[in-house]
């Protein structure tokens, strides 16, 4: 299987994933992989065969298949965390009232695994479960970011235009002011460049190699992350990060 079929496969898969549990048509799998729908068909039915995918016989809608489940629950005892997690996400949402989220890098972008809601009635439903984004976006992709070497960033940005989806407030010189103002504090902000009104505050959690392979976040409405809020949230999200990153890390 060619680099190009791979690339194509895996994109279709992680269109399925998105679309799970309802499941999507070809055509829309299609469309969200950048797809011929008889490219985006014939990959789907491939990897049907494999039993990566299941189709419903009466909707036609594609969906994650049983090895799918086999490969994730044998990669869960390395890559899932929510079980050590859920519980620190749980705490920051008790403690701050606000939307609480864990998200993980996946390559140039971060997914939200974990979500909790506050006891604040106003929330931001920005971010959601599954949801990707590029890092740099979000308040737990930056805060990400802001820890990568350098030459990752410098990598990363030479060849991201966030601006065509994301607007002129993620061009590259944008990306590297908040970056340096994420190091200073060691916690990101997102002042509702994603959606109007919706703020966000994130901090990374770190891995056994010391890399920033995650990232706790808040969101709120505008007038619940005002500035002089900002640093009792990041201070917040700061000791719940180390906290996790320590239980993380080997005894």
């Amino acid at each position: 299987m060619t680099p190009n079929v791979v690339a194509r496969a895996t994109a279709l898969l992680r269109a399925v994933g998105a679309a799970e549990p309802s499941g999507a048509s070809t055509t829309e799998l299609a469309r969200a992989a950048d797809l011929a729908r008889p490219t985006a068909h014939r990959l789907l039915t491939s990897l049907a065969d494999e039993g990566f995918l299941d189709r419903d016989s009466a909707t036609g809608a594609w969906t994650l298949g049983p090895e799918m489940y086999l490969l994730g629950s044998a990669a869960a005892s390395r890559y899932d965390i929510t079980r050590h997690a859920r519980r620190t996400v749980h705490a920051l949402a008790a403690a701050s009232g606000e939307s609480a989220f864990l998200s993980t890098r996946r390559g140039d972008e971060t997914v939200c695994l974990v979500r909790e809601d506050g006891s604040f009635p106003l929330r931001s439903h920005v971010l959601y479960e599954g949801i990707r984004l590029p890092l740099g976006v979000a308040s737990a992709g930056l805060a990400i970011l802001a820890h990568l070497p350098d030459r990752e960033i410098d990598d990363y940005l030479s060849r991201t235009d966030l601006r065509p989806d994301w607007g002129t407030a993620h061009a590259p010189d944008a990306v590297r002011e908040r970056i340096a103002a994420t190091r200073q504090t060691g916690y990101a902000v997102n002042p509702a460049l994603l959606v109007e009104g919706s703020w966000g505050i994130g901090a990374a959690v770190f891995d056994r190699t010391g890399a920033p392979a995650w990232a706790l976040s808040l969101t709120g409405v505008e007038t619940r992350f005002r500035s002089d809020r900002h640093l009792e949230l990041g201070t917040l999200l700061l000791e719940h990060a180390h906290a996790l990153t320590r239980i993380l890390q080997p005894r």
